[in-house]
């Protein structure tokens, strides 16, 4: 994050998520907001455009950065991971899987890279009236780190009504838990990539997540997707 901002409070960031399977954070100003969103029509900075309704997406259009990554992209990479990687830890420990993550973001990385996992995957997506985003799980290799971010870039209300972030969670095979996240421009939400922890009578048990976004009403959607593996 950039300099001046304030510390995020991660035991609040870590109680949130173990509660509610998602944690909102103030990340970014209006003004790189507006600096992301002028990114999406500078075809050199992408190395892929889906146009999400040709593949049953959803409807609408995404694009994934090429390296190098743009340094604000880079900068929350940098910054965030350590923390997350401590719940992700956590997380492993609980439901007993047999995966740490290390300190920092380049060395996890290099792991991926290893792993013949070398394409970047933080993303700017677009959303107009009508558009919206199937429920999925953002997975492109073996090694997958557990937490991701999206971050909402246009004002709710102003620039755009509906696209509500959507998150879902396999409780029983015929019971699923929604959470509708509101977020404001510059927020961004904190949430699993494909499970987590839910206590039960036995300890905890590992949960299903999914996540999407509802039908655009009005207006355009910018969001910065904040991916912390990379594809293979």
């Amino acid at each position: 994050m950039t300099t001046g901002e304030p510390q995020l409070d991660w035991t609040s960031i870590g109680d949130q998520l173990d509660a509610y399977g998602c944690a909102i954070i103030d990340l970014l100003t209006p003004d790189e907001c507006a600096a992301q969103i002028a990114l999406f029509e500078a075809e050199s900075l992408f190395r892929k455009h889906v146009i999400m309704q040709q593949h049953g997406y959803g409807q609408g259009q995404y694009k994934y950065f090429a390296d190098p990554l743009p340094a604000r992209i880079v900068e929350l990479r940098t910054t965030l991971y350590p923390g997350l990687a401590a719940i992700a830890n956590r997380w492993n420990e609980t439901l007993k899987t047999d995966v740490q993550f290390p300190e920092t973001h380049a060395q996890f990385l290099e792991r991926c890279h290893r792993a013949g996992q070398l394409k970047p995957t933080p993303l700017l997506l677009r959303y107009e009236s009508d558009d919206f985003n199937c429920l999925h799980q953002d997975v492109y290799g073996e090694h997958v780190f557990p937490l991701q971010v999206a971050i909402l870039l246009d004002r709710p209300g102003v620039d755009f009504d509906g696209g509500e972030f959507v998150l879902t969670e396999q409780r029983e095979p015929d019971q699923v838990r929604a959470e509708v996240v509101p977020l404001q421009q510059g927020q961004g939400v904190i949430f699993p990539v494909r499970e987590r922890p839910v206590p039960n009578d036995s300890g905890f048990k590992r949960v299903l997540m999914r996540h999407g976004v509802s039908r655009l009403r009005t207006g355009r959607r910018h969001t910065l997707g904040v991916i912390f593996h990379d594809a293979a």
